[in-house]
């Protein structure tokens, strides 16, 4: 699975839903003007769960594939034995 899938979402909910991007924006820079360790900290937290989230998509997609490959193959006998 390839990152740029995930900036080309971003890219796309970002153009189709402006004002809501705008709002958390300006939300971050205040909260970043304010409490610069609050914005930090969830900088931070939010960078490993999407790290973590990239890792489980990474690490589940070999076993989908094969999982996919033995259902056709199971409907290929079945297809075969009628």
């Amino acid at each position: 699975m390839d990152f740029s899938v995930f900036t080309n979402d971003f890219i796309s909910y970002a153009q189709s839903h402006t004002v809501i991007v705008i709002v958390i924006v300006i939300g971050l820079l205040i909260l970043l003007y304010r409490k610069p360790k609050v914005f930090f900290g969830m900088l931070f937290f939010g960078l490993v769960a999407a790290g973590l989230f990239y890792l489980i998509i990474y690490v589940s997609g070999p076993g989908k594939e094969s999982k996919e490959k033995l259902l056709q193959e199971e409907e290929q006998q079945v297809e075969s034995d009628r």
